[in-house]
């Protein structure tokens, strides 16, 4: 899977999760607690339905360590591609 698909997939989550979001424009750049308003609760239901949705498992002491939606499509795809 590459990065591009990663990035929509995890945007289609982010946006189900908050559909307040929906409308708003994310980029890589954006920042997860500040640009997209999510809480930490928010934050870990995101991270759930991805390793859900690209069967991999993110380690919790990285959870803190993604600020932004790039960072976490990093994290996601460097363990998807070592599938």
């Amino acid at each position: 899977m590459n990065r591009e698909e990663i990035l929509k997939k995890t945007k289609r989550v982010i946006y189900d999760c908050m559909p307040e979001l929906v409308g708003t424009e994310l980029s890589e750049d954006s920042v997860v607690n500040t640009d997209m308003g999510m809480d930490s609760m928010n934050f870990i239901l995101v991270v759930c339905k991805l390793e859900a949705l690209f069967d991999v498992k993110i380690p919790e002491r990285q959870w803190n360590k993604l600020s932004t939606l790039g960072e976490v499509v990093d994290a996601f795809e460097k363990r998807i591609n070592k599938k």
